[in-house]
């Protein structure tokens, strides 16, 4: 059977038109996003550990996704997890990694004047400004993979 109801004010019951069926039972999914930390990888995949439990969850390659491409050991994450099962996983919005290897610069680069690919400590590959030096720790945008600059 479908009721009509508009404009409802559940806290006095009265309501009135939208359409809706009496009867359907909707199931509730329950999210729970835990702080967790990467702690190693290994060939099953990639083990975290509950802040607050210390309990330990492998999560597969695919579910970490792009991720992996910026987490290093004890890199901090919120996992989402339905029913044990864990969902995604969502990084700081920036971290710092080191630059294991780019081109030297050449005397009197600026910011401005133009852009060189630099190999981050954790295998990706990113566009740097020209004055950045190998070994140096720049921030890095974990959404779009952009150098964000030095980190301190």
């Amino acid at each position: 059977t479908a009721y009509e109801i508009r404009n409802c004010d559940w806290s006095s019951d009265v309501c009135s038109s939208d359409l809706f069926n009496a009867g359907v039972k909707v199931e509730v999914a329950i999210l729970e996003k835990r702080e967790m930390q990467f702690l190693y990888k290994d060939t099953t995949g990639f083990v975290f550990m509950d802040n607050a439990t210390y309990d330990q969850m492998t999560i597969s390659e695919e579910t970490v996704g792009e991720a992996a491409n910026y987490m290093l050991e004890n890199t901090e994450a919120i996992v989402a997890v339905h029913e044990g099962n864990p969902l995604y996983i969502e990084l700081a919005a920036s971290v710092p990694l080191r630059i294991s290897y780019t081109e030297p610069g050449l005397q009197g680069d600026r910011s401005s004047a133009g852009s060189k690919p630099a190999t981050l400590e954790t295998g990706i590959s990113i566009q740097v400004p020209l004055f950045i030096k190998q070994d140096e720790v720049v921030l890095v945008d974990t959404r779009s993979g952009e150098y964000l600059g030095r980190a301190n």
